[in-house]
């Protein structure tokens, strides 16, 4: 009995002092945003974000539109049954909600518990393409002048530090050469103080030019945080509600979504945390299969959507030419069926293969691995269950005249 009270004591001790080493290097460091990570992860059970976060953060409401857009639902709508196969890979990586419409009409709709038709859930980086599209709409409002104008037009802080050389059109296509460290399993990167911390502004501002612009494909949310602060420069509106007037309410969503701040009355934290429906997820495939327009009105401009897909050539971290990733939105050449598509973390996707005129939607909180071997250049850097769920709903469509 002895040995076990010394062992409980010696072991009090360890974690007493790791507690105080932990609290030590977090003041010492500056990085008090760790505070926040640990009690929105750990100490909830959790190892990172998730798709269900939206009341772990102050956010803003985007109202549903007055005039909510209804899917027509096929005659033979679910009349498709998921094999044992699928029903066990859709376990595997926790599938919430999958969704397949064919133009206006709903060929399949399954959720898995705990998701349903009414739940949001995180996009994560599916938001920055409907960043991209206020972007393209604001250049056409004559807001913003063109994508090849300097960001420091905008943000006086970026013109210095050579960070004047950077683009909008740099920002677009993930090329700005900043230092944004992407890791989203690294506590101390940059995505982790944008995710939990408390000061977009105060952290964009120290990105550092570390390479020259508009040279090298590097996925950078930070990017897109800048874009954000652009369009509220540009407009002078908070990206909600010229989101809620140019895209949400023309395309008549169903439901209210919200987008997280980094704190009360703060700032929307553009390169992620839209949350929405499934249903109204995939009323953003309806700008990507029709070039912006949607029931007679061009929502996005149609010559912002054509730069939108277009892949240009510079190189990735692979050293292979760009061939997936347009201005905010990926794109899948499969075989001459091009997807184009929204994606974020945990597998979040919103895909739209126009020659089938097919739109697809899944949700959930875990994703297949990556493609990194060049044996496939189209399939590199896409993920294994894209090309999964994109055949699924081939399969669905095929069956389901």
């Amino acid at each position: 009995m002895k040995k076990i009270k010394k062992g409980l004591k010696i072991f009090g001790f360890v974690i007493l002092g790791l507690f105080l080493f932990l609290n030590l290097l977090i003041v010492i460091s500056g990085k008090f945003y760790l505070y926040s990570g640990i009690a929105k992860t750990y100490l909830r059970g959790k190892s990172g974000p998730t798709i269900y976060d939206l009341e772990l953060f102050e956010y803003n409401t985007v109202k549903k539109s007055s005039k909510p857009y209804v899917w027509k639902n096929h005659q033979n709508k679910n009349k498709y049954s998921l094999t044992n196969k699928d029903l066990a890979y859709n376990q595997k990586i926790k599938t919430r909600a999958f969704l397949v419409f064919r133009s206006d009409t709903m060929l399949y709709e399954k959720y898995w518990s705990p998701h349903s038709l009414n739940a949001v859930s995180n996009s994560f980086s599916a938001a920055k393409s409907v960043v991209s599209m206020l972007i393209g709409i604001a250049i056409e409002e004559g807001k913003i002048k063109s994508i090849e104008e300097p960001a420091s037009n905008y943000l006086p802080e970026y013109k210095k530090r050579g960070r004047e050389k950077i683009t909008i059109k740099d920002l677009l296509l993930m090329a700005s050469g900043l230092d944004w460290n992407e890791s989203g399993k690294n506590p101390l990167s940059h995505n982790a103080e944008g995710y939990y911390g408390y000061d977009l502004k105060s952290l964009i501002s120290r990105l550092n030019l570390v390479e020259k612009p508009g040279q090298k494909f590097d996925y950078q949310s930070g990017n897109t945080q800048i874009l954000g602060f652009i369009l509220e420069k540009a407009t002078g509106k908070t990206v909600t509600s010229y989101m809620k007037e140019k895209i949400w309410n023309p395309l008549g969503a169903g439901s209210d979504a919200f987008w997280s701040l980094d704190k009360e009355g703060g700032d929307e934290k553009a390169f992620c945390c839209l949350y929405a429906t499934a249903r109204d997820f995939a009323l953003l495939g309806r700008i990507l299969i029709n070039k912006g327009k949607v029931d007679g009105r061009q929502i996005v401009p149609k010559w912002y959507m054509e730069e939108l897909i277009k892949t240009p050539s510079i190189q990735t971290s692979e050293g292979i030419p760009n061939r997936r990733y347009g201005l905010h939105t990926w794109v899948y050449y499969n075989k001459g069926n091009p997807v184009y598509y929204c994606r974020g973390l945990l597998g979040q996707y919103v895909m739209a293969i126009p020659s089938k005129n097919l739109i697809i939607v899944r949700l959930g909180e875990k994703r297949d691995k990556k493609v990194e071997k060049i044996i496939d250049k189209d399939k590199v850097g896409h993920t294994e269950d894209l090309f999964y769920f994109i055949n699924l709903a081939s399969k669905i469509a095929s069956k389901i005249r």
